[in-house]
């Protein structure tokens, strides 16, 4: 269990691992492994299904405690990124 208390969590740092899969760090010390691929091949909607394009997954973009791609195209929940799981 952490002893770091904090009044709200964010994203502290992103790591591409291999493939669809992003490692993220949290201000509580937390580490997640998060595979993208499931979500990517399950969503119908194209606009989505291009970030299957490896080359075009890897530019995410990481700042103020947050991560997207292209200005927000792409994003996740903070709750749903931090329990791993991700609609």
């Amino acid at each position: 269990m952490n002893s770091i208390t904090t009044d709200f969590i964010e994203i502290t740092d992103v790591q591409y691992q291999s493939e669809y899969k992003l490692e993220l760090t949290f201000n509580d010390g937390r580490k997640q492994v998060i595979d993208f691929e499931p979500f990517l091949r399950k969503s119908q909607h194209p606009e989505i299904q291009k970030y299957l394009d490896l080359k075009r997954f890897r530019q995410y973009t990481f700042e103020y405690g947050y991560f997207h791609w292209n200005n927000y195209d792409l994003s996740f929940s903070i709750d749903d990124l931090y329990d791993g799981q991700i609609t």
